[in-house]
């Protein structure tokens, strides 16, 4: 039994693709480097990753899968769940070992789970474009936090890069600890880690970060939203079903309301 180790990246667990093949050796595990436990009866094999062979890889499941089936491999990768890289190599080594396409084919579990597992990230980050909401600093920046079930930073930027073209803004994954900050110029990824912060800070700015006006705007918020909803349409259970109450630590007017003397 063989266990392959890598760096986490999605560059990494296609160069394990490459290295699996050309040893000629099949993983029955794969994991990331800082996480692997030595195994008494498995052999390890630490990958290092190599941009070179990911491109072939890659450029290999290009020429036999469609557009969305390659969509759908990254958003697994993106799916972060037990056991997702051995359901990638699965996925890979059936795409290489047949002639035909194997898209279609959801007798094969590793299709039909590729398929579940794209869709439910793929909700994840249409939630998130839905649902984030940004708060001013002190100092001009519009800051987010957010902690997704699923790692959709990546799929997110786009959306709010192409709504908010003419803002500074910063969206953070307290859950993974890193974001991305936008300088109306172009984005980048952050780590806060590297800042010496403690850990249960990163990420988490107080009440004296944001602008001054900040409250006063989350406020108005709350009254616009209480105004435009109608107590006599209230469908609690249809509402929990659209906007589930996990999201509404992103959500203004689901925030508690400042009590009035």
């Amino acid at each position: 039994m063989h266990l392959y180790t890598y760096d986490g990246s999605f560059e990494g667990l296609l160069t394990v693709v490459f290295d699996a093949y050309e040893r000629k050796v099949w993983p029955h595990s794969i994991e990331q480097e800082h996480l692997a436990q030595p195994q008494l009866l498995s052999q390890t094999i630490a990958v290092t990753t190599d941009e070179a062979k990911a491109n072939r890889v890659w450029q290999g499941l290009q020429q036999r899968l469609s557009a969305g089936a390659l969509r759908s491999l990254y958003h697994t990768y993106l799916w972060e769940q037990p056991g997702f890289e051995m359901l990638l190599f699965e996925y890979a080594r059936l795409v290489f070992s047949n002639k035909s396409s194997i898209e279609g084919n959801f007798t094969a579990d590793c299709v039909l789970q590729v398929q579940q597992a794209s869709k439910q990230v793929h909700r994840e980050k249409h939630r998130m474009e839905a649902f984030v909401r940004f708060q001013k600093t002190q100092d001009g920046l519009f800051y987010a936090a957010i902690s997704p079930d699923y790692n959709v930073l990546p799929l997110i930027i786009n959306h709010f890069k192409n709504r908010y073209a003419d803002q500074q803004w910063c969206i953070y994954d307290l859950r993974r600890r890193y974001g991305t900050y936008y300088d109306l110029q172009a984005v980048t990824f952050i780590n806060l880690e590297k800042t010496g912060m403690p850990r249960r800070q990163q990420g988490v700015l107080q009440k004296a970060d944001f602008d001054t006006k900040e409250d006063m705007y989350q406020q108005l918020w709350q009254v616009y939203f209480d105004h435009v909803n109608i107590p006599e349409r209230k469908n609690p259970k249809l509402h929990q079903r659209h906007v589930p109450k996990r999201y509404w630590k992103y959500l203004s007017e689901k925030q508690p309301r400042p009590i009035s003397e």
